[in-house]
């Protein structure tokens, strides 16, 4: 079967064959664009990513909705190892069954739905997969922890590589989180006049409902789409982390599990805060 083929039989998100390299190619000269000019990108670390084989690369979101370094991360990606290397990146649930004609076109790029099931498939096609943990509470954090990892205390991506037998390598940015400017979620009191009774918008709970400035919207409430401001961004991919012991017996050990997210985490933030100085030093 072509990857340009849907099977009739499946739902958008659950397949591998949605990833279309033609498509990629096509869109490659506008995020070129945006990377070259835009967001004028300065990227380092590469050379840790094998030229062949399968690695699970986990990332710090940043920027809202735009989620541009994740973007640039990207382009990178395929303009380094080309669009045929098989890659997949997850993307939440709500994405899909809030906006199903711009998840049709993302999944042309290697979206498919956050979920398990579609994770392991990924890395045992062999393909290597991209995962951002935080989510929506990750992308929409307040500006003022902009230069912090952060998880939401999200442990799945762990128990993924020590399962699969994958290396971990981080893939952090600095200055994305300038592309918007978040003051505040107000999550909680919204969640409190839902339950009293305000429906979801779409009937999808949002997990965050953020207050930020941002183009087109200046001073906006909500999860809504964002067109970022054209900020100087710094990626760095890090070295793979790699664990003492792997398989279904180290992911099933609770506190074993918990270590390692501790490390992923610290790994993080120390290459995090030295690409931070870096930026502040251009």
């Amino acid at each position: 079967m072509s990857q340009k083929q849907h099977p009739e039989n499946t739902k958008l998100g659950w397949s591998l064959e949605e990833r279309d390299p033609e498509f990629i190619t096509s869109i490659m000269p506008l995020l070129g664009f945006f990377y070259h000019y835009y967001f004028r990108v300065q990227t380092s670390g590469w050379h840790h990513i094998p030229p062949q084989g399968k690695v699970l690369i986990v990332g710090s979101h940043n920027g809202g909705l735009a989620a541009p370094d994740m973007l640039m991360m990207m382009y990178d990606w395929f303009r380094r190892f080309g669009v045929e290397r098989p890659s997949y990146g997850l993307m939440h649930p709500s994405v899909w069954q809030v906006t199903p004609a711009l998840a049709q076109l993302v999944a042309k790029t290697g979206a498919i739905i956050a979920h398990p099931k579609m994770a392991y498939t990924a890395l045992r096609s062999g393909a290597s997969l991209l995962v951002y943990p935080g989510g929506a509470e990750d992308v929409f954090r307040p500006h003022s922890l902009r230069n912090k990892i952060y998880f939401a205390g999200r442990q799945g991506f762990i128990k993924l590589a020590l399962r699969e037998n994958v290396p971990i390598i981080p893939a952090i940015s600095c200055g994305a989180h300038d592309t918007l400017i978040v003051l505040a979620d107000i999550y909680n009191l919204v969640r409190q006049l839902h339950d009293r009774g305000m429906p979801w918008l779409f009937g999808v709970d949002p997990v965050v409902f953020p207050i930020y400035l941002g183009w087109p919207w200046g001073l906006s409430i909500g999860p809504l789409p964002n067109i970022p401001f054209p900020v100087s961004i710094h990626t760095r991919v890090c070295p793979p982390i790699i664990f003492e012991r792997y398989g279904r017996e180290a992911a099933s050990d609770r506190h074993y599990v918990d270590e390692c997210y501790n490390l992923v985490v610290s790994k993080m933030q120390q290459e995090l805060d030295e690409l931070v100085l870096f930026s502040q030093k251009q």
